[in-house]
């Protein structure tokens, strides 16, 4: 079988490093020099690309450029490993957007190894002294002499740079420190075979499947607007009681624009502006506001809203509650205080361990984003144990939750691997995941593209995904053109609706 994956280095020492001559630890690497410099680099790779795309014995699945560089970064240190998402020229112009880097350093860090990504800018001379500073205004946060040109030859295959770091400003390449440098940068090299191999084998044209409806839904856009507005009308700092939605991403965005986000509100000032997540809060939290000269703002979704609404008058008629729900979620803390008394239970097999009275009149209200087959069980054991067992007359898992779980039930059939984009401590995030298992295929919660392995994707021709309803649908699209850097991808949605539901802000921020 031909080798899947042509290594092209610079210089005969980095070439040996990659297993030019050897028995490499992966049998489908082939390794060539390309010479030292752009000139010669931009001559060989052009031959070998004319001969790449001719196929026969030559028909490798992608090319990979590897050899030393020069640190611009200050954080980089010989022996560091620096996988190219961007190459430009010493002008600055950009030669190339490489997407899926963050596989591959993702897989050189699994290894071991300290490896980041950046852009990368190739030049017709070493780089020493000053200029280091001047290409490090260009955005670059390492320097070498071929991979623009060899990235420039007239490939078609997906290609992927990998530079180890030889010298720096602090141990220039022509000194005894440099010689040190050049050593570590080889063995880094070297140790950064297996990852370059997985990466290729990894590389196959795709089908990608998105389910829709995926990303926000009406409860998190509205709480992400109920914080944006209070910044543009009260300015900054907004304070915030917890993740007002559990999402990384959204969260890093408003702090950037203002927002201060609190476990508590002894955290925050008497007086101050306060926004209570979409997670919902006690009544005791709203008190210590008011005691406190707050101004809140109620950010809660209305579905949670409704679990509390249904809760009290559940209680209020005499009846004993029980919230399904994971403990320790924002949502079920703020349920669990609105009606204190209130009994949680996560699966069907805690229900016989309740120490309520089963004789006595019970209620059951449920978490919102929970899985609709696992709320179902819970709730069937409860009416077996509880004789009078009143339930809420709609469902109080979210037409979100829902809808989510519909499209990837529908969709996780077809597909080899499905993957699901939100924030580990995303409840419906996490349904999802299991929705799909449950389908069949494997299946990631990942928080964004970095979060991808190169293990999952070397069976996967067809790779489903989704987000949940507290992720923005921009880290999907982010996800797509990484696999797409792996290779020919074609993407086509799965819909089984789509939601046209809206709530109306606060009038604090109206």
């Amino acid at each position: 079988m031909a080798p899947r994956l042509l290594a092209l280095a610079p210089l005969r020492t980095e070439a040996i490093a990659l297993g030019l001559g050897q028995a490499c630890d992966a049998a489908d690497i082939e390794v060539h020099r390309t010479g030292m410099g752009l000139a010669s680099a931009a001559r060989r790779a052009t031959a070998l690309a004319a001969l790449a795309a001719g196929g026969g014995a030559r028909a490798y699945a992608a090319v990979a450029v590897a050899g030393l560089g020069g640190a611009l970064a200050e954080d980089l240190t010989p022996g560091d490993l620096v996988v190219a998402d961007r190459l430009i020229t010493a002008a600055g112009h950009e030669v190339a957007r490489l997407a899926s880097a963050p596989l591959l350093a993702a897989e050189l860090s699994r290894l071991g190894l300290t490896a980041r990504t950046g852009t990368i800018v190739s030049t017709d001379h070493i780089v020493t002294g000053a200029e280091r500073a001047t290409l490090r205004a260009l955005g670059a946060v390492a320097v070498d002499m071929e991979s623009t040109a060899i990235a420039g030859a007239g490939w078609e295959l997906p290609i992927a740079v990998v530079r180890s770091i030889s010298d720096s400003e602090n141990e220039e390449l022509f000194s005894p420190a440099g010689v040190r440098g050049a050593l570590r940068g080889l063995r880094s090299l070297r140790a950064s075979r297996p990852a370059l191999a997985r990466w290729a084998a990894a590389v196959k044209p795709r089908e990608v499947l998105l389910a829709e409806p995926r990303s926000f839904c009406a409860g998190v856009d509205r709480a992400v607007q109920v914080v944006e507005r209070a910044l543009e009308r009260y300015g900054p700092p907004v304070y915030v009681r917890r993740q007002i939605v559990h999402n990384a991403h959204v969260v890093s965005r408003l702090e950037a624009a203002g927002a201060v986000f609190v476990q508590e509100l002894r955290e925050v000032p008497d007086g101050a502006t306060v926004v209570f997540s979409a997670h919902g809060v006690a009544p005791s939290v709203q008190e210590e506001a008011a005691n406190r000269s707050m101004f809140s703002i109620d950010a809660t979704c209305p579905l949670v809203s409704k679990v509390h609404n249904e809760a009290r008058r559940f209680a209020a008629s005499g009846r004993q509650v029980v919230l399904v729900g994971h403990a320790g979620h924002d949502e079920v803390e703020g349920t669990l205080g609105t009606v204190p008394g209130t009994v949680l239970v996560t699966t069907a097999g805690d229900v016989g361990a309740l120490g309520i009275d089963p004789t006595r009149p019970t209620a059951v209200v449920t978490q919102t984003t929970l899985a609709t087959d696992e709320v179902g069980a819970v709730v069937e054991a409860l009416a077996a144990r509880f004789a009078d067992l009143a339930t809420p007359a709609a469902s109080d898992i979210c037409y979100a939750s829902q809808n989510r779980q519909e499209a990837v039930r529908a969709m996780a059939p077809d597909c080899d691997l499905v993957l699901v984009v939100g924030s580990a401590n995303s409840s419906n995030s996490n349904r999802l995941v299991e929705v799909a298992q449950r389908s069949g295929p494997a299946a990631h919660l990942i928080d964004n593209k970095d979060g991808l392995r190169l293990a999952w994707l070397e069976n996967a021709v067809r790779v489903g995904i989704t987000a949940g309803a507290s992720a923005p649908d921009q880290l999907v699209q982010e996800v797509v053109e990484c696999l797409a850097g792996m290779g020919p991808v074609s993407v086509s949605e799965r819909s089984t609706g789509n939601e046209r539901v809206s709530f109306p802000l606060p009038l604090e921020v109206r």
